[in-house]
């Protein structure tokens, strides 16, 4: 406990000692600084914890015995003594800064005079003084002792290689350092105006790839071996092109500093070698252009290479098939491959020989539709090795040959018959789709049918015809949107008769089912991996389903007895329907009908729905922006009103109603008729000039009449009562104008 309290009472003393003790630090390294002659020398100098001014000035001195000597200052121009001034004007001597409370002393060509004492001191501007305002670094000047050359002491050799050749280079490098000295050994090589490491062996004896080397140098493509007599030999082996270029060998020298820290003081270099790598040419042709064959022949392609590489060398060619030209190989499917060892991937139907030294052929039996498509080789030159492995030094791919497979058509014919025709509504229809004169068909052949159903029209308008079903290639049934209900509930059957004949019954035929009917037949191949694909489709002629009857023809027209309104009025439209030919009851017809306006005085823009009334008296509005409204009704079993009520501007227009008849059939049947447009009407909405002025008019020639009198009242009411006043005058101021006029 008694320690404890101690600890405590001189806890608050340490800090305070701390507090007064705190000032001015300057600093430079530890020295002694061992440099070399005639390289440049560096030597920092910094302050901290300094009061005033952020950015502080620092003096230079040298001492080689005990009196210092100025040599340059950063704030006083006549600090610099005589024997320093003419270094200093030719700088040879100076400051740079690098900070606010740093710089660095720089002597260029330091020689043994300048071994000595370096002092470095900074002027006060603390509010009071602590700390040190000076430090000194001990420098010291030794001879250089490095030599670096080539292997045989003469200028650079000039090599030309091939890719995938090996080479060596070497260079010597030894110091007679009187210090204990490192070297560090970094071979580079020039591409371009650049200089690059490859491969150093540093000043600590640890190997160090330069970018991109890495992996050649695990590998062991790159080393870098000593030797006797100071020897440092680069190995570079599978050259390549990158490989080409200058090689320099650089060297260091390094010294441990009093702070234990490696301190670099003097580099040399030598141009050792230029290396030329001379590519490996290869040129990969299919000898054949694009080619068309016939289904369930077979496809003979050629690859033919050629290269001047001489020596020992073998080839490695694969063959690639894809779908189209813009593949990637990545995307493109291997079909076989010989490497460099002529072993053959294996397949059934697809052999790859090698015809002789530069020419590898590629047969494909038996091929089908889905062998169309791009066909390329690839082909790669290995070379040997000193360590007997293989390296691949070039690899080029063919231009694509385009191949079509031309596929076996069936020969046949497609002939549609009508073996029940109706002679009236609900009497049914059967149509029979049959297959005739079959040739060249095989069991990897099957048919298929589809039926289509097209709408006769009184005009020369072409109609799509509709899709009512067809078959996939494993005979299932896909229903069209036109029968798939009345096949669901049995009202349609869609059968095969024979292997031949594909039948087609419609068992109540209505009105719609009137108009053309026709079948296509497709022939289906199977393939190598047993998928079916469609190889033909022959389409027959039609076949026409349509009796005679009775119904009314209809006409549509608009009428208005005043086209011409103004603003705020009521408009009448009527929409008149007139039947030719048989009369029908008003309770077996009935009419949806929808007015249409196009918003131009000619119709060149897009109709706008204004209401509809369907046969059921449904009234349908469209959304309106302005204040007038609508209104339709049926006013007679042939009329159609439509009213527009309080018109504005944007009113006016074409107007006109489309009108669709339903009829009813003598079984009951509802039946629906072509669409009826009428012809337009143009409605033309004016302005009432008089109606829209009279009452602004009116009320303000009131409103004026009104003020008028009120004024006029409120004029003589001020002159009676208000404004009348008496004046009385004394006959001292009759004197004084008396006397006036006498002057």
């Amino acid at each position: 406990m008694g320690h404890r309290g101690e600890r405590a009472s001189c806890l608050p003393l340490l800090l305070l000692l701390l507090a007064f003790c705190r000032g001015r630090v300057v600093r430079v390294p530890k020295g002694p600084l061992i440099r070399v002659m005639g390289t440049e020398v560096v030597i920092p100098c910094n302050v901290s914890d300094y009061d005033g001014p952020s950015e502080q000035n620092f003096d230079w001195e040298f001492s080689r015995e005990t009196d210092f000597v100025r040599i340059v200052s950063t704030w006083d121009s006549t600090f610099t003594s005589e024997e320093y001034q003419k270094r200093v004007g030719n700088g040879d001597i100076k400051l740079r800064r690098s900070s606010n409370d740093a710089v660095e002393l720089v002597i260029r060509n330091i020689q043994p005079t300048d071994q000595g004492r370096y002092k470095c001191s900074t002027p006060s501007t603390d509010a009071t003084v602590q700390g040190n305002y000076d430090a000194e670094v001990q420098v010291k000047v030794i001879s250089d002792g490095l030599s670096v050359s080539g292997s045989k002491a003469r200028s650079s050799v000039s090599l030309r290689l091939s890719e995938g050749d090996s080479f060596k280079l070497r260079c010597s490098a030894i110091t007679t350092s009187p210090e204990h000295t490192h070297l560090h050994v970094t071979w580079q090589i020039k591409g371009g105006s650049t200089w690059r490491d490859i491969l150093s062996l540093t000043h600590e004896g640890k190997f160090h790839p330069g970018p991109g080397y890495e992996e050649r140098y695990r590998n062991g493509d790159i080393r870098l071996d000593t030797g006797a007599n100071d020897t440092y030999r680069l190995s570079v082996s599978q050259a390549s092109s990158v490989d080409g270029g200058a090689y320099r060998c650089l060297v260091s020298e390094w010294v441990r500093g009093a702070d234990s820290s490696w301190q670099k003081i003097q580099e040399k270099s030598v141009e050792i070698a230029s290396v030329a790598i001379q590519r490996t040419a290869l040129g990969v042709v299919i000898s054949t252009s694009n080619v068309s064959v016939t289904e369930r022949d077979s496809l003979d392609l050629t690859c033919n290479i050629t290269t001047d590489r001489s020596g020992i060398f073998q080839a490695e060619v694969l063959w690639y098939f894809s779908a189209s030209p813009d593949d990637t190989l990545s995307d493109a499917q291997v079909l076989l491959s010989v490497d460099r060892d002529s072993v053959v991937s294996d397949s059934t139907l697809i052999s790859l020989s090698h015809v002789d030294r530069n020419s590898y052929r590629l047969l494909v039996r038996e091929v089908d539709v889905e062998d169309s498509g791009y066909y390329f080789c690839q082909a790669a030159v290995w070379v040997p090795l000193h360590n007997g492995s293989w390296h691949k030094v070039v690899e080029r791919t063919s231009a694509p040959v385009s191949v079509v497979v031309t596929a076996l058509e069936p020969d046949y014919e497609v002939f549609l018959n009508a073996s029940k025709t109706p002679k009236f509504s609900d009497d049914p229809t059967e149509l029979n789709c049959r297959i005739t004169n079959a040739q060249d068909t095989e069991a990897n052949i099957r048919f298929t049918v589809s039926w289509y159903y097209r709408q006769r029209l009184r005009s020369d308008d072409v109609v799509t015809a509709e899709l009512l079903a067809t078959m996939d290639a494993d005979w299932t049934l896909l229903l069209g949107d036109r029968s798939r209900e009345r096949t669901q509930n049995g009202e349609i059957i869609f059968s095969k008769k024979t292997a031949d004949i594909f039948s087609l019954r419609i068992q109540w035929t209505s009105e719609s089912d009137r108009g053309d009917y026709f079948c296509v037949i497709s022939a289906w191949s199977r393939h190598r991996n047993n998928s079916w694909v469609k190889s033909k489709d022959v389409t027959s002629a039609s076949v026409s389903i349509f009796w005679a009857t009775q119904g009314p023809v209809f006409n549509v027209s608009v009428h208005s007895d005043n086209p011409t309104i103004y603003q705020g009025e009521l408009a009448d439209l009527l929409c008149i329907v007139t039947m030719e030919g048989m009369a029908l009851e008003p309770d077996d017809m009935s009419f949806d009908v929808s007015w249409f306006a196009v918003r131009s005085f000619a119709l060149d823009r897009e109709p706008v729905l204004l209401a509809s009334l369907d046969r059921r008296g449904i009234v349908m509005q469209s959304r309106r922006n302005g204040s007038s409204d609508l209104s339709l009704e049926r006013i007679s079993p042939l009329e159609f009103r439509l009213r527009v009520h309080g018109c504005e501007d944007h009113d006016f227009g074409n107007h006109y109603c489309v009108v669709t008849p339903w009829v009813r059939s003598a079984t009951g049947v509802w039946q629906r008729e072509s669409d009826i447009k009428a012809k337009p009407i143009f409605l033309s909405v004016k302005m009432d000039v008089l109606n829209a002025f009279k009452y602004p008019l009116l009320i303000g020639i009131g409103l004026a009449t009104v003020i008028g009198l009120l004024s006029c009242l409120i004029g003589y009411c001020s002159s009676r009562w208000c404004c009348k006043k008496e004046v009385q005058e004394t006959r001292r101021e009759r004197r004084r104008l008396m006397s006036m006029e006498m002057d």
